[in-house]
This record gives C-alpha cells, structure tokens and sequence, in this order.
C-alpha cells in the first residue's frame, strides 16, 4: 500500500475518533474508539513496514493494543493517560481485535483486487 494513502487512511482514522468523540458519548461510541485506536496502530504499522502482510499487520496492532490494555492493571504515568488510557477493561480487548480484524480483512481484500486488476490487465 502507497505510503501517501496509508497516511491520508490514518488521518481519516485519527479524524473518525475524535469526531465521534466530540458529537457523541456513551458506550457504542467508546467501543468504536478502540476499534479506530487498534486501526490507528496498524495505519503505524504500514507506515512502517509497507510491504508487511495483513495477518502481521494485524497481529501487531493487536498484540500492541492489548499490552497497552493490560498495562492499566498497573501505574501508567498520567501525562500519558490521554494516549494509552488508564482503567483496565476486558471488553476493550474484543474490540482491539475486531479492530485489527477489520484491518486486516479490508487490507487483504485490497490486494486481492490488486493482483485482480493485474492479472486481468496481463490477459489483455
């Protein structure tokens, strides 16, 4: 995936979080949030590694969201609190990988429609 659309994806991600956290509350909202922050880590991870496969991707993000989930069992610095969170909730961890799934599926088929699109060109 280009870099310029993996960066112009995660502004989109980014914009997603905090609109729908400035117009709206309560717990559809906060669910999807997770979702978008683990989409966030895997638009990083493409940044990154833009030739990394979407199971890897995917696990990645995955594996990082829950870490930084399970490290609010412990002390997690309050100036970073607005980043990584504070109260450990075990629902957010379904959410990461419905997040990372969700990433994963959209990248996958992606490329599938990419190698689609050569292999139909190649016929010609």
């Amino acid at each position: 995936m280009p870099r310029p659309l993996t960066a112009l994806t995660l502004i989109v991600i980014v914009a997603c979080g905090l609109v729908s956290r400035a117009l709206w509350d309560g717990p559809v909202v906060k669910y999807a949030g997770d979702a978008l922050y683990t989409a966030a880590i895997y638009a990083v991870v493409l940044l990154a590694l833009p030739k990394v496969r979407p199971w890897v991707a995917a696990a990645v993000s995955a594996g990082l969201s829950w870490l930084i989930e399970f490290a609010q069992l412990g002390d997690i610095p309050q100036v970073l609190q607005p980043l990584l969170g504070s109260t450990f909730n075990p629902p957010d961890l379904l959410w990461y990988a419905i997040g990372a799934a969700a990433c994963w599926a959209a990248h996958a088929s992606g490329l599938s429609h990419k190698r689609l699109g050569a292999e139909n060109r190649e016929q010609l």
